[in-house]
């Protein structure tokens, strides 16, 4: 008897050990067969013993047990696989996990063979799988969904929001179309050519687990929010943290606690290297448009210099006048902003005309510019032309200046300087071009009649003689004769 022990033992651990070695092989038939013809020779125990099949059990290559019975094994299993489907009813669920039966002809099955206890052991390591579609970018799933019309919805879902669903269903027949042409476009017409994604999202069939299958929502959010990419920044001559977190859309919060050991009193080096985390998206909305308009073509302007003309002087040649073209213009929009406009066809259908000016260059130095500077140094408007106090105030008051200066506005020649009554301190200058001004009230006077000046140049010191209630100036301004309100004319 124990002799028949001692084989039966031997035996059993020469079989195992095949077993195994033969498994890792994948030639699982060429062992059974190996198996039955061990067991199954003339032995001395043949009329004593009972031999029964004992299956031995591997998931995914590992063994975890040995049953007499693949029944209780298969039950168990497929009570996991219709609880999952019960969860998950619309999708299409299997075993992701390799169940392996190994069978073998024993002595006493039952003391080598445990069906329950390997069966539990069974359903914990397998797992269950879902059959869906995977949203494929740069050659990686991203996001798997229920099925292709379910990844179909989530690319239609993210382009609809920068387009309406009739202009993409247009869009996508039109392209499906043999000729794929469009007609021509009317005046102020936009019609879009294209709606696309930034990157190409392609779907392909595979298996996950049902809890990573998302929902449409769930899909689309994804894409839209992407991921987290890091980002190194290097700090620039005059760089301070609020300023770099404000260019990476971050708080200084934010800013310093991704980089560890920074404070606001930190004092940045040239180079140092910061942190910046950035949200990408997986994906963005190119909407490529078609616009046609007519359009103006502003005219040219061009001066001409004429040295037998007077600086200052200046005639019209010729009248300019815009023009017309149609115009084409491509345009593509990234997430609703303008990223690109192309004229991709013009037509000019009124060519513009030039506008030219003659302007004289002869310069004499008795004769204005025709343009006039500011006859005090600084100073405010205290009454501008117009009535007061029930008669004609025929010029501008300035008082308050920074000093007394009084300057002439305009090259000239001095027609008086003197005393007039009301107007005390009084100058008169003729700019030969048409235009005279008069300054009064001055405490002195520098120039004499005769006497040419140039723009600019001193002529007195303001003051309070004559009819005055204060030291000003006043400052009156005629073309060839009539008044006129000088603060038209001063530069």
């Amino acid at each position: 008897m124990q002799e028949t022990t001692n084989k039966l033992t031997t035996l059993k651990s020469h079989t195992y050990k095949k077993v195994k070695s033969i498994f890792k092989k994948a030639v699982i038939t060429a062992f059974a067969a190996a198996a039955i013809s061990i067991t199954g020779g003339a032995s001395p125990l043949a009329n004593t013993e009972e031999i029964t099949t004992v299956f031995y059990v591997y998931v995914n290559e590992q063994y975890i047990g040995t049953v007499s019975d693949k029944n209780e094994v298969e039950s168990l299993v497929n009570q996991k696989l219709q609880e999952s489907q019960a969860v998950h009813k619309n999708l299409n669920l299997s075993l992701n996990s390799k169940l392996t039966y190994v069978p073998e002809q024993v002595f006493h099955s039952n003391s080598i063979a445990n069906n329950l206890e390997v069966a539990k052991e069974i359903v914990k390591e397998i797992n269950v799988q879902a059959q869906a579609s995977a949203l494929v970018i740069g050659g990686s799933p991203v996001a798997y969904v229920e099925n292709q019309e379910k990844a179909k919805e989530v690319i239609d879902q993210i382009k609809l929001k920068y387009v309406s669903e009739n202009e993409l269903q247009e869009v996508e027949a039109k392209k499906a179309s043999v000729d794929g042409t469009f007609p021509p476009l009317k005046e102020n017409e936009t019609r879009i050519l294209d709606v696309r994604l930034s990157e190409e999202v392609s779907v392909s069939e595979g298996k996950i687990e049902p809890e990573q299958i998302m929902s449409v929502e769930q899909a689309v959010k994804l894409l839209e929010k992407g991921s987290i990419e890091e980002i190194k920044y290097k700090v620039k001559e005059g760089d301070v943290l609020g300023g770099i977190a404000s260019a990476h859309s971050l708080q200084l919060k934010q800013l310093l606690a991704i980089n560890p050991g920074l404070t606001e009193n930190s004092l940045l080096q040239i180079d140092q290297e910061l942190n910046v985390t950035i949200l990408k998206p997986y994906v963005q909305v190119i909407v490529d448009k078609e616009y046609f308009n007519k359009e103006t073509i502003p005219f040219e302007k061009e001066v001409v210099e004429n040295s037998s003309m007077f600086k200052g002087d200046t005639k019209v040649k010729q009248e300019g006048k815009d023009g017309v073209r149609s115009a084409t213009y491509h345009i593509s929009e990234q997430n609703g902003q303008t990223v690109k406009k192309e004229l991709v066809k013009e037509e000019i259908l009124q060519q513009p005309v030039k506008h030219i000016v003659v302007k004289g260059t002869k310069v004499i130095p008795s004769r204005g510019e025709g343009s006039f500077v500011w006859p005090a140094v600084g100073g405010y408007i205290s009454s501008k032309v117009g009535y007061r106090w029930g008669k004609m105030h025929k010029g501008i008051d300035i008082a308050r200046p920074s000093n007394r200066t009084i300057k002439a506005a305009d090259n000239g020649v001095v027609v008086s300087a003197g005393w007039a009554n009301g107007f005390g301190n009084k100058i008169v200058i003729d700019h030969q071009n048409g235009y005279r001004t008069i300054y009064a009230h001055l405490a002195s006077i520098d120039v004499s009649a005769g006497q040419t000046v140039s723009k600019g140049s001193k002529i007195g010191i303001m003051g309070s003689t004559g009819d005055s209630t204060g030291v000003h100036l006043h400052f009156e301004l005629y073309k060839n004769g009539s008044l006129q309100d000088p603060l038209n004319y001063i530069r």
